[in-house]
């Protein structure tokens, strides 16, 4: 690595100091009074680093295999002036660290970050490549309002990047300036190296079409019992960029304003956390700077449990032996994947495939219950005679059997996820469930490409 060295800056943090005045016994401020405010600078690096920290790249923990010897400066590289940031991708097997990422800290207590709209920078790379992860708010201590752009593509030619924000006025006081995580997933495992240069908060003023959304844009259904609690899960916002681009962004909670129709039944914290409190019926929706978000919680609580989770980000889930089984015979590929900050199954190539829970310790007794519930997207067009079939096969006394169920195309949505709550009664063959243990996909022959997520036996 050449080049390494920096300037150190000294943020400048105004205090104004108020008169206080008494007067009986009550006290009351100047009209001269002014509170403390925070920098409003929104330069990071132009150069050198602005208002950062001494040891302005703080790593991700090495013991988690993250490689704190990739990062410097480069003289000899910028978009702009005379240096930029350097960052050397390593690859997955060096010894150092197979990934490199890290943060950027404010060097005082904060910035008021409320005039700007986005975070901007350029970047090229050594190499055609993608970032995994960029963005801010981020700094290793709340994380309140961390924000996270994914899949950052390179060229060889500087490009900017624009990462808007998703409601800045609650940024009155952030300490996380930027972070980045990449690996070499989109290089087959060779290390590369890209530049960052002009990193700064700007006002653009052409950010527009704001389109937040929660579980995925879904309308999920969710049966609980009083005590729970469920995270909600799959935030998302969209923006139109002047260049008609739309970039999508991870936004942490906090961004968004959550309201329950029935707090009485369920209350939702400023992190997402709904807090099951009574027996009942209540809906979860939310919002960002006023503007509705797609998707919500239909929240059903009783008093007793209700709930087998498979594969769920609201629930916790049983163990399973693995979600592809690669049967002799199967051609489908896949698992699971991360979508946008959402863990959920995605299968390729799709004949059939099981999601397996079939030895001993993990056969599912479902007696109880009386739904299977889950959301199946198709990744690709529907035809009008496509469909999907799901089996539940059961093991008693070493004696495999089962029954299936068939999801019509007028039910499947192509590239959107839909709720499915199929009563058990449907696998009509399906006459003890104390002890299942596979759960097939089998696909027509024409839908190739689907996701499934949400998957949970619930009793009514």
């Amino acid at each position: 690595m050449k080049n390494n060295q920096y300037i150190n800056l000294r943020a400048i943090l105004i205090m104004g100091f108020g008169i206080a005045l008494f007067s009986s016994c009550e006290r009351e401020f100047s009209d001269d009074v002014e509170f403390a405010t925070f920098s409003t600078n929104g330069d990071i690096f132009t150069d050198a680093p602005v208002g950062l920290t001494d040891e302005f790249f703080d790593s991700f923990d090495p013991n988690a295999g993250a490689n704190p010897e990739g990062f410097g400066t480069d003289d000899n590289v910028a978009f702009q002036g005379q240096s930029s940031i350097r960052i050397d991708v390593p690859a997955p097997d060096d010894p150092d660290g197979g990934f490199i990422g890290g943060i950027f800290l404010d060097r005082g207590d904060g910035r008021d970050l409320s005039g700007f709209d986005a975070l901007t920078f350029y970047a090229k790379g050594s190499t055609t490549a993608t970032i995994g992860e960029v963005g801010f708010g981020t700094d290793f201590g709340e994380n309140k309002f961390a924000v996270t752009a994914q899949n950052i593509r390179l060229s060889t030619d500087w490009r900017k990047v624009i990462i808007p924000i998703p409601d800045p006025s609650k940024l009155i006081k952030e300490r996380g300036m930027f972070f980045f995580s990449a690996g070499t997933q989109s290089t087959n495992g060779f290390g590369y190296t890209f530049w960052i240069d002009e990193l700064r908060f700007e006002k653009l003023g052409t950010i527009a079409q704001s389109q937040p959304s929660i579980l995925g844009g879904n309308a999920g259904r969710f049966p609980t019992i009083v005590g729970e609690s469920l995270t909600i899960s799959q935030l998302q916002q969209t923006f139109n960029l002047e260049s008609g681009i739309n970039q999508t962004v991870i936004p942490a909670p906090s961004y968004f304003d959550f309201t329950s129709s029935d707090p009485n039944v369920a209350f939702v914290s400023e992190l997402g956390e709904v807090t099951v409190v009574n027996t009942g019926t209540t809906e979860i929706s939310a919002s960002i700077a006023g503007v509705r978000a797609e998707g919500g919680i239909l929240v059903e609580s009783s008093a007793t449990a209700q709930i087998i989770s498979i594969f769920s980000d609201l629930f916790a889930d049983v163990p399973v032996d693995n979600f592809n089984g690669f049967f002799q015979g199967q051609g489908t590929l896949g698992g699971v994947v991360d979508d946008n900050g959402n863990d959920i199954i995605q299968y390729t190539n799709l004949d059939f495939v099981s999601i397996n829970f079939f030895s001993e310790e993990n056969r599912i007794d479902a007696s109880e219950m009386t739904t299977l519930n889950l959301q199946i997207r198709v990744d690709e067009a529907v035809d009008p005679d496509d469909f999907i079939r799901l089996e539940l096969n059961n093991f008693l006394n070493g004696v495999e059997s089962g029954s299936s169920f068939t999801i019509a195309s007028s039910e499947l949505i192509s590239n959107e996820f839909v709720d499915f709550s199929i009563p058990l009664s449907s696998f009509e063959g399906l006459t003890d469930k104390s002890g299942l243990g596979l759960l097939f996909f089998v696909s027509d022959g024409t839908i190739s490409n689907i996701s499934v997520d949400n998957i949970f036996f619930s009793a009514e």
